[in-house]
């Protein structure tokens, strides 16, 4: 049997030695603990519900508005912010990528041509001139070096890495949610806004016909002066209310043509007849809520990334193994440069172990397991703050519920009042005076009314995105790292 070159043979013993050798230290990942919530507190009155669109992420489709359906899709495709943000991802993967390649051997070729002249020499400490002496050398390489991850700093590295890169993409995940969420409760205010328009249309239409009432009664001699200025100073008030929600409106259109990503000029929104109607939201349990999240996926995947750099970190106390590998061929002619008697080779391991350094290491040890015990913090707190979310939207949307029921009882009661008092002011028994402030509470009433459904509208936006807008953990799952990826293997370490 041919027996194998000494470097060869030298080369597959160290990748031997590295592959039976290698292990990688620090702890295993698990979930830190977080209080166990079998149901929220507020659901009440929660029924179930089709959960289509939230079981597809298009969970707008829930408020049935063509128009909120358009924008929010020119949200998905031109927001600037959510662009920002898949920037942001885009490089965290790429990180991943890099943190992968060291890994594997880094392989490079080089080739060059050097001149050099030689203009004296000594001869019995005497210098003599032999005129320039000029001479050339060709070479042509090739170079490899291979760190073999031996404790697992690489592969904690590239673990860090990957869990950074998913909890880019939870947070792009949680952007979107949010900028749609913005959009959505910015829409349903401008349609609010509208139905208020038209209240005050149809408002000022009753006045002007109360207004040539008092005129035709103050001519008759059946009012007087103050009846007619009362009906005109309640006129002017309501048109110079209506008058006022022009430029509110246009606010809430520049800031849904600012989040669609176009310039307020270019962005026109029609009024319509109807406000969207309150959505049946799909219940989900409680214990759903930590795999529904995309802020509680980020605040994981950071505490995963800050478990591996502790394995990453420790490994400083242990020596580098690094192989390196070069040939090619040297000569001082180009003409015969690729021959055997001008070739050149070299292998050889290289170790290195940092034996002194009053203390640094131990110092950026205890400063990533305390970046850790802060990420875990974190996390804990983003899942506190996630049940309150829900918690509270559920209560608020319960109690406006009831309070529009309340208000609307109070509306009916307001509009037959003032049926009533107009047709004792057309009768001559009371003055105008008391009309006009019937017809002020009524106005009033009635605006509240809408304002109450401008609220119960934004808050059931504001608990679909607590609910994690039908976003799930799995939908992180096709970026997790496959195991052939890591070619380096190996028992693994405990901390």
């Amino acid at each position: 049997m041919t027996q194998l070159p000494l470097p060869i043979r030298t080369l597959a013993a160290l990748l031997v030695a590295s592959s039976l050798g290698a292990c990688t230290l620090g702890p295993d990942y698990q979930r830190p603990q977080t209080p166990v919530v079998a149901e929220f507190k507020q659901a009440e009155g929660w029924k179930p519900a089709t959960p289509h669109a939230l079981d597809s992420g298009q969970w707008w489709l829930l408020y049935d508005d063509p128009v909120l359906t358009g924008l929010i899709e020119r949200l998905n495709l031109d927001n600037q912010n959510l662009a920002a943000a898949e920037a942001r991802y885009r490089q965290a993967r790429a990180l991943v990528r890099g943190a992968r390649s060291d890994l594997f051997p880094a392989v490079g070729a080089s080739a060059g041509v050097t001149r050099s002249a030689q203009g004296s020499r000594t001869i019995s400490g005497t210098s003599v001139s032999t005129g320039s002496s000029v001479s050339e050398n060709y070479e042509l390489g090739i170079s490899a070096s291979w760190e073999l991850d031996l404790w697992g700093r690489l592969r904690r590295t590239l673990e860090a890495n990957q869990a950074n890169a998913l909890a880019s993409e939870a947070d792009l995940a949680a952007v979107r949610l949010s900028l749609q969420a913005e959009l959505a409760q910015t829409y349903m205010q401008l349609r609010v806004l509208d139905e208020q328009r038209r209240l005050f249309a149809a408002t000022i239409d009753a006045y002007e016909r109360s207004l040539e009432l008092t005129q035709n009664q103050y001519r008759a001699g059946i009012a007087p002066k103050s009846d007619v200025t009362q009906a005109l100073a309640q006129l002017r008030s309501a048109q110079a209310q209506a008058v006022d929600l022009l430029w509110q409106r246009a606010q809430l259109e520049h800031a849904i043509a600012v989040l669609v990503g176009v310039p307020p000029s270019e962005l026109d929104i029609a009024v319509r007849e109807e406000v969207p109607e309150l959505p049946d939201i799909p219940r989900i349990m409680a214990s759903e809520l930590l795999e529904r999240r995309p802020d509680i996926a980020t605040a994981e995947q950071d505490v995963i990334a800050a478990n591996a750099l502790i394995g990453a970190t420790q490994a400083a106390w242990y020596p580098d193994l690094t192989l390196s590998t070069s040939g090619g061929y040297s000569n001082s002619a180009v003409t015969d440069l690729i021959s055997v008697p001008n070739r050149f080779w070299s292998l050889g391991p290289s170790m290195a172990l940092t034996l002194l350094d009053f203390g640094g290491r131990r110092a950026e040890l205890e400063r990533v397991e305390a970046s850790y015990d802060e990420t875990v913090a974190t996390y804990r707190q983003t899942v506190l703050d996630a049940f309150r979310e829900v918690e509270d939207y559920l209560v608020q949307l319960r109690v406006l519920g009831e309070e529009a029921q309340i208000q609307q009882e109070a509306l009916e009661a307001a509009q037959d009042s003032l049926r009533l008092i107009q047709n004792q002011y057309q009768a001559g028994i009371v003055d105008f005076l008391s009309v006009a402030t019937l017809q002020t509470n009524a106005l009033n009433t009635e605006r509240t009314n809408l304002a109450l459904l401008g609220d119960r509208l934004v808050t059931s936006v504001q608990l679909i995105a607590a609910l994690g807008g039908g976003w799930q953990v799995a939908n992180l799952a096709d970026d997790a790292p496959a195991a052939d990826e890591q070619p380096q293997g190996g028992t693994e370490a405990s901390r």
